[in-house]
């Protein structure tokens, strides 16, 4: 596997065409939406596109990107970005660090440093990690993508080819949404790899293609986490229909309006986190316009919303009939407002679990959110396995 540096360094024509399309961009008119109940609320979105125009500074966030070391390969054919830092300790452990949509690589910017010097944060050294956290196939860097068919499965196969290439047999991996998924299913099919598999969504492998979870699975004091999935299915599941079925439809829109694309990724930050509706409580305007701007630079929204048709369009198939399905040792960190919750005993049923924990606070972008609590059950988890 040939593996190259990499340094983010967009050129300026790029972002001097951003800049006209922000001073022209069309905001229609918003009324009786207030707290968002018709979608993304046009003022507050005015007001973020305004700070974009004149406060913005992407170069200083390309800067602190690059304070880190990154590297793309080809694997089967696509190319794949990823940043990787190894630890200072005794011996560190290879952790693969797997993101969701509307994520990118870079929402694990605060965990990377104390995981892979925990020492310097007051921990331990023995807790020291190799942190690798690949862009997903079609997102951010690992673009452009041009071929059809790749999806979870097939992206969890090319993270053991990353993982094998960069010298480890055997590694841990943690994952949001996506990235959850993605774990999952290499702590399923190759449960042989993984040291154990650490992640905050719980979904069947089989979702995608109709799968569910079992009501027999829910006691009479959890019907609550039914009906909350079913609602956020029946309230907030029209990005899931469109990116499912129609996404290059989609993508021809907000492809060619940086306002719209911003006020998709927009509204999701806002919804899925725990935020209580003040989306700057969770996330600063920097941190959403670089969200998008990662979309936006990379002309990657089209491909990233193709990974949910591509998972919808090939039934999942089991690789082997061991019980539990998730073989690996797993680790689960549950927070409050995380769009998607399971019933104890299905959890228990489905994963292989050595430890769960229950958060008291933060939602779907935890990382972000509450990275210390997330950071400090990522190493009670695999310091257990130790």
């Amino acid at each position: 596997m040939n593996i190259e540096r990499f340094v983010i360094d967009i050129e300026q024509s790029r972002l001097d065409e951003l800049a006209a399309r922000l001073n022209s961009a069309r905001v229609i008119p918003d009324f009786g939406n207030s707290n968002w109940e018709y979608g993304t609320n046009t003022n507050y979105l005015s007001e973020l596109v305004e700070y974009w125009r004149k406060d913005y500074d992407w170069r200083k966030h390309e800067k602190e990107m690059n304070q880190f070391e990154h590297f793309k390969t080809e694997i089967d054919g696509l190319p794949i970005h990823f940043l990787y830092k190894k630890g200072k300790g005794p011996s560190p452990t290879p952790l693969l660090l797997s993101h969701g949509w509307p994520w990118t690589f870079w929402d694990y910017q605060k965990l990377i440093n104390p995981l892979t010097d925990p020492a310097a944060y007051g921990g331990d050294e023995a807790d020291a990690f190799d942190v690798v956290i690949p862009s997903l196939p079609g997102y951010g860097f690992s673009t452009p993508l041009t071929s059809t068919g790749i999806n979870f499965v097939s992206t969890a196969d090319i993270f053991v080819k990353l993982m094998d290439g960069l010298g480890y047999k055997k590694f841990a991996a943690h994952g949001h949404d996506w990235g959850a998924i993605i774990t999952a299913q290499l702590g399923h099919k190759h449960a042989d790899k993984l040291i154990g598999a650490h992640f905050t969504t719980m979904l069947p492998l089989d979702t995608f293609t109709g799968g569910t979870v079992d009501e027999s699975f829910f006691d009479a004091s959890e019907m609550g986490i039914a009906e909350k999935n079913m609602t956020f299915f029946a309230d907030g599941g029209g990005y899931f229909a469109l990116q499912s079925t129609r996404p290059q439809t989609l993508a021809n829109a907000l492809c060619d309006s940086p306002v719209g694309l911003c006020s998709w990724i927009l509204e999701k930050r806002r919804d899925w986190s725990d935020c209580g509706g003040d989306v700057e409580s969770r996330f600063s305007k920097d941190d959403l316009i670089t969200t998008v701007m990662l979309y936006w630079l990379t002309d990657s929204f089209g491909t990233s919303a193709r990974f949910y048709y591509e998972a919808a369009h090939q039934p999942w198939a089991p690789s082997h009939d061991h019980k539990p399905l998730v073989e690996a040792p797993c680790g689960i960190a549950i927070f409050p407002e995380e769009v998607l919750a399971q019933p104890k005993a299905w959890i228990e049923h489905y994963y292989n679990v050595k430890h769960l924990s229950e958060m008291s606070s933060g939602g779907h972008f935890a990382a972000m959110e509450e990275p210390e609590a997330l950071l400090k059950d990522i190493q009670q988890f695999f310091a257990s396995l130790r």
